[in-house]
């Protein structure tokens, strides 16, 4: 059977993924791991170990104690928080993926998944249908690490064959975790708001367009990839991924069909400097025809979803 570790489980993208490995796998297979000892009760249907990444000499012998042969390297330092600590993101989101790379290497792992994140785009990317091959000029320390790891990755598997497999994540929403420090989080944070009759203030102007995509259609997304033959998968740094594009104002009006006394201000931050330099709408034709991607999820199916959902979800 294949041992399966998470790294960085507890976040947005981890919960679910780690839970839908564990469906397939069985919890006996999937390790999850993350920083904190308090996540331990988020992973009673799966094994569960404390780790700091950073701490080499203890993942290590993890993954040779349990012959791990598939690692999800989910940690990093998201956009907006790493603009805040540039260095300790770059440090933690750079030195976390070469670590992983070089176990996947010397313990001959079967494959390797790393996420990748429209941050790798830049001002002078084309902002439609932002194609899969293009200039790339970020300006946030997340996407220089995002974009630095895709040229690692493409290496690794190219020098030494090592099975890396990624995919560029438009704004991921879903309402079984709370918002991680990420530029597209309002799209998380103003379910929860139109929930307990608040007024929503946004950090982004009405108009920012950016892609984004439904937790489901995410977790669908990484575990075709995963599972599509390796002979399919022909693009090894990262693969463009789109599911919608919305702005503030849509999603607004969207959650107002189902609570129409729900109210919004903006009031931009800093974030939108960083929106303003990313995609309004992504390309991912290569993804389509290479594994057959298909989102299954619009911005109206979504809004119901989370709303009918998210009272009955405890954190």
């Amino acid at each position: 059977m294949e041992k399966i570790l998470v790294i960085g489980a507890a976040g947005q993208l981890g919960s679910e993924l780690t839970k839908s490995l564990s469906d397939i796998y069985g919890g006996d297979q999937v390790i999850a791991t993350d920083l904190h000892e308090s996540a331990r009760s988020k992973f009673d249907y799966c094994r569960f170990e404390a780790l700091d990444i950073m701490d080499q000499a203890k993942a290590k012998e993890l993954i040779q104690k349990e012959g791990i042969k598939q690692v999800y390297h989910l940690a990093a330092v998201l956009s907006a928080v790493g603009e805040k600590k540039p260095l300790f993101a770059w440090d933690l989101n750079m030195d976390s993926l070469l670590f992983v790379l070089e176990m996947a290497r010397e313990f001959k792992m079967e494959k390797v998944y790393w996420p990748s994140s429209i941050a790798v785009f830049g001002p002078n990317t084309p902002k439609i249908n932002t194609p899969q091959y293009c200039v790339k000029e970020p300006n946030t320390v997340y996407g220089i690490s995002k974009q630095a790891g895709e040229r690692w990755c493409e290496y690794y598997f190219q020098k030494y064959g090592v099975d890396v497999r990624s995919l560029r994540y438009p704004g991921l929403i879903g309402y079984k975790s709370l918002p991680g420090g990420g530029t597209t989080d309002y799209a998380v944070d103003i379910y929860h708001k139109a929930l307990a009759g608040e007024k929503f203030t946004c950090f982004l102007r009405e108009d920012s367009s950016l892609p984004m995509m439904y937790m489901p259609d995410a977790i669908k997304a990484t575990l075709d990839l995963m599972h599509a033959p390796s002979e399919s998968v022909k693009i090894r740094s990262s693969y463009n991924l789109s599911g919608m594009s919305f702005d503030p104002k849509a999603i607004y009006e969207s959650i107002l069909k189902f609570h129409p006394d729900f109210e919004i201000e903006y009031q931009p931050d800093f974030r939108q400097g960083i929106a303003d330099s990313w995609p309004d709408s992504i390309d991912d034709s290569c993804a389509r025809k290479d594994w057959g991607w298909k989102p299954d999820f619009d911005l109206d199916e979504m809004t119901k979803d989370i709303l009918e959902n998210l009272p009955n979800f405890k954190f």
